[in-house]
C-alpha cells in the first residue's frame, strides 16, 4: 500500500502574496474539512493531511482569491495568492461591536473601531479563516474547577507564595476551541498558562552566575483598572545550546486506546514524535511504550543515530482497546530507570488524551505513583491530545507530580513548536521545585491580588520546606506572574467593619517603612539533581509608569492576561474590553519572528465574533 494513503502526512510550504511577500495569518485547510493551520510571520505553515495522496488544500485570506492545491506526493508546496477585485481593499475590525462569521476570499464586514488611539486594521495580520464549528468542540472535555484569587489585604496577609508553572496547554486549548467556532468553557482558561506560552525578553543569568534562573520586575498602571497598578514578575532560565545538553535517556509512552483513534489524536502523536527524532543526537537513547489494554515494550533504547527503527517503531503503532494507564506508565518508568543517565536527562514523554480507565483510575491513585516514580529522578512531560473526551486536570496533575511540564498538542505546528523550537526547554530541566514568595510594602500597597496560578498556591511556610515539591523550569524557559495591587490611598474593597474584632492597626507611618519600596521578590530553587535549594531576592521599587510607557513584553503580557480574564468572564476584568485588549496586545508584538503574537491578536477578534461581545455586555 502506498504509505501516503496509510497515515498522515506532514505537509509544509509557505504562502506568499503576488509581489513575493510572505503572507503571515493566512489560513490553509484541508478540503471538505475543518482541520487546518495559520501561517506564522514568514509565511510558513505546517499540517498533518491524512490521506495526503487523495486530499486538496485551500488557501485563503481575507481580500485575497482563494486557491486550491492537490497534494499528490509533494510534502512540500509553496503557493502565492492574488488580491482580490472583488474584495475590500482594506478591512477594518471593530471588536468593541458584534462582528459577523466570513469566509476568506469574499467581501468581509466593513467595520470601523478604534481603542486607545490605536486603528486596528488588516494588515500586517488578517483574521483567520472562520466556518461554524461542530458542535462537539469541547462536549465531554472535562477540567478541573478555577476559584479565581481574591484580593487580599497587605495587613493581613503580606505573603504570596506558589509554585512556577511552566505549563502552557491552557493556551493552546483555547486556540482550539476558538478556531473550531466556540468560546472555550471558563474552567479551560488557565491565565498563567496563557501568559507562560510566550517567550519574553526578561534578562538571562550572567554566563558566570552560579544561578541558572534570573528574575527581574516591573510595574506599571492596571490597564484593566487604572486606580490599581500592575506589578510584572518575569524569571528566565539560562539557556543550552542544544549541542552542550546532556545526553537524553527518553521513553516515548503513547496512549493506543481506542479513544486514539483518529488524525487528531494518534496520527497527530507520531507525527510530532517523528520531528523529535529528527532531533536526537547519537548519545541520545529512545525507547517506545504503548499500552491499550495492556502495555507493552514496542522498542527498547534505541540510540540517536539509528533513527530509522525509531521511526519504524512509531509509524506501526495503532488505536483499540481500553486503556491500562497504570501499567504503561510502570513500564516505562522501569525502562528509565534501566538505563539511567547519572549526569544526563531521563524523562518520560507520555501521550494520551488521559481517558485512563483501566488499572489506576483516579486522579489521587495515578498522583501517588507519579510521585513515588519521581524520586528516581525520572522527570515526565505529558502532551495531551483529542478533543470529546480530554481529560485536562488528570493530564496536569500527572505532569505537576511528575517534575515535568504539560502541552496540548491542537495542531502538528504545535507539536513542532514544543518538540522541536522548544527541545532544549521542554524535555531538559535546569532548575526544579522553583517556588516565589513576595512580601508586600503596606506602605505602598493596602491589597494585591496574584492574577492565575490558582492551582499553584502554597503556605507561606512552604517556601522554606525543601521537601515542598513545586515547579520546574527548563532551559531557555520564561515565566511570568502579575500582581494587581491596590495602592494605598486608592478606594479600597468595600467590607463592612467588623463587630467582634479588635479596631484596625493605625495607619502605618512612613518612617517605619522604606518607603521606595513596592515588594520584595524572594525564589526558591534546587539543581536537578538536587536536595537542597538556593535563595534568590529582587525588590520592586519606584513609581508605577503609566501602560504606554512600560516595555513591550510587560504590555504583552498584559494583554495576554486581560484577554484570559474576559474569556473567562471573570468580576476581576474591571473596563477591559475586546477593543482595548487587542490594542494593547498589538501595540506590543515587537519583532514577533514566530508570528504568535500576531496570532494572539486574531484570536481577541475570533472571541468577540463568536459571542464574546453578547455574553460580556459591553465588554
Amino acid at each position: 500500500m502506498d504509505t501516503t494513503t496509510a497515515r498522515a502526512i506532514a505537509i509544509s510550504g509557505t504562502v506568499r502574496d503576488d509581489r513575493g511577500q510572505p503572507l503571515p495569518g493566512a489560513t490553509v485547510l484541508i478540503k471538505g474539512t475543518q482541520r487546518g493551520a495559520s501561517t506564522d510571520a514568514q509565511g510558513h505553515y505546517l499540517l498533518l493531511v491524512p490521506r495526503a495522496a487523495r486530499a486538496t488544500l485551500v488557501f485563503s485570506s481575507v481580500g485575497y482569491a482563494t486557491q486550491q492545491r492537490r497534494v499528490g506526493k509533494d510534502v512540500v508546496i509553496n503557493v502565492v495568492i492574488k488580491p482580490d477585485a472583488q474584495a475590500l481593499q482594506e478591512v477594518v475590525v471593530d471588536y468593541g461591536a458584534p462582528s459577523r462569521g466570513y469566509v476568506a476570499g469574499s467581501a468581509a464586514p466593513a467595520l470601523q473601531g478604534r481603542a486607545s488611539g490605536l486603528m486596528i486594521t488588516h494588515a500586517p495580520a488578517p483574521l483567520p479563516y472562520y466556518r461554524p464549528a461542530r458542535p462537539e468542540a469541547g462536549a465531554g472535555d472535562t477540567y478541573a474547577h478555577v476559584a479565581e484569587n481574591a484580593f487580599q489585604a497587605v495587613q493581613k496577609e503580606p505573603l504570596s507564595t506558589f509554585a512556577l508553572d511552566v505549563d502552557n496547554a491552557s493556551y493552546a486549548n483555547v486556540r482550539r476551541f476558538l478556531t473550531e467556532g466556540q468560546l472555550p468553557p471558563a474552567d479551560a482558561v488557565r491565565v498563567e498558562e496563557m501568559l507562560n506560552y510566550f517567550h519574553y525578553d526578561y534578562p538571562a543569568p550572567p554566563p558566570a552566575s552560579p544561578d541558572p534562573v534570573r528574575i527581574s520586575t516591573e510595574l506599571a498602571v492596571c490597564p484593566w483598572n487604572p486606580a490599581h497598578q500592575l506589578a510584572r514578575i518575569g524569571i528566565r532560565a539560562r539557556s543550552v545550546e542544544t549541542s552542550a545538553l546532556p545526553p537524553a535517556n527518553l521513553v516515548f509512552l503513547v496512549d493506543v486506546s481506542g479513544s486514539m483513534q483518529g488524525p487528531d489524536r494518534l496520527g497527530l502523536v507520531q507525527a510530532g514524535l517523528r520531528l523529535l527524532v529528527r532531533q536526537l543526537r547519537p548519545q541520545d537513547r529512545v525507547a517506545l511504550v504503548a499500552y491499550a489494554g495492556a502495555a507493552g515494550l514496542v522498542l527498547p533504547p534505541t540510540p540517536g543515530n539509528q533513527p530509522e527503527a525509531i521511526l519504524g517503531a512509531i509509524d506501526r503503532l495503532e488505536a483499540g482497546g481500553s486503556t491500562a494507564g497504570g501499567a504503561g506508565l510502570r513500564l516505562a518508568y522501569a525502562t528509565a530507570r534501566q538505563y539511567f543517565q547519572k549526569d544526563g536527562n531521563n524523562r518520560v514523554i507520555l501521550a494520551t488524551d488521559g481517558d485512563f480507565n483501566v488499572g489506576e483510575s483516579s486522579d489521587a491513585a495515578m498522583e501517588q505513583l507519579i510521585v513515588n516514580e519521581r524520586e528516581s529522578g525520572v522527570f515526565l512531560t505529558v502532551l495531551g491530545c483529542g478533543r470529546g473526551n480530554l481529560r485536562d486536570a488528570r493530564m496536569e496533575t500527572l505532569a505537576d507530580k511528575g517534575n515535568g511540564n504539560y502541552a496540548y498538542l491542537d495542531n502538528l505546528a504545535e507539536a513542532q513548536r514544543v518538540l522541536v523550537a522548544q527541545f532544549g526547554g521542554t524535555l531538559f530541566t535546569v532548575a526544579k521545585d522553583v517556588k516565589l514568595q513576595v512580601e508586600f510594602n503596606p506602605a505602598r500597597v493596602a491589597h494585591y491580588r496574584l492574577v492565575g496560578y490558582e492551582n499553584r498556591l502554597l503556605a507561606a511556610e512552604d517556601f522554606n520546606n525543601d521537601r515542598k515539591d513545586a515547579g520546574e523550569l527548563g532551559a531557555g524557559h520564561t515565566v511570568t506572574a502579575l500582581y494587581e495591587l491596590v495602592p494605598t490611598g486608592a478606594p479600597q474593597p468595600l467590607v463592612d467593619k467588623l463587630k467582634y474584632q479588635p479596631a484596625p492597626a493605625p495607619p502605618v507611618t512612613m518612617q517605619q517603612f522604606i518607603t521606595n519600596d513596592v515588594l520584595t521578590v524572594k525564589l526558591r530553587y534546587k539543581q536537578p539533581q538536587g536536595a537542597n535549594s538556593q535563595l534568590l531576592v529582587q525588590v520592586l521599587n519606584g513609581t508605577a509608569a503609566p501602560v504606554a510607557q512600560a516595555s513591550a513584553d510587560f504590555r504583552f503580557a498584559a494583554a495576554v492576561a486581560q484577554f484570559g480574564l474576559l474569556l473567562r468572564q471573570s468580576p476581576q476584568a474591571g473596563a477591559a474590553t475586546w477593543a482595548a485588549t487587542a490594542a494593547l496586545a498589538a501595540g506590543a508584538r515587537g519583532p514577533d519572528a514566530d508570528g504568535y503574537r500576531a496570532e494572539l491578536v486574531r484570536l481577541v477578534g475570533l472571541a468577540q465574533g463568536l459571542g464574546g461581545a453578547g455574553a460580556l455586555g459591553v465588554r
